[in-house]
């Protein structure tokens, strides 16, 4: 029984590493500014196209008749 208990204490320590790592990836990643500044897509900040919006929202009216 002792060894089943080491197995299952082995895994558990296992697992909770895996997800230290991935929380620690997680906080560590940035985010994309959408819709900053008024605009409705993502603004390029470096490069030669810098200043560009790339990907506007578009949506139709609705029409109601």
């Amino acid at each position: 029984m002792l060894e089943r208990l080491k197995d299952l204490i082995a895994k558990n320590f296992s697992n909770k590493e895996i997800e230290k790592k991935n929380n620690a990836l997680l906080r560590s990643r940035k985010e994309v500014e959408i819709n900053a500044n008024g605009t409705s897509g993502y603004t390029i900040k470096e490069g030669e196209h810098k200043g560009t919006v790339l990907g506007h929202i578009k949506r139709e009216k609705k029409v109601i008749e």
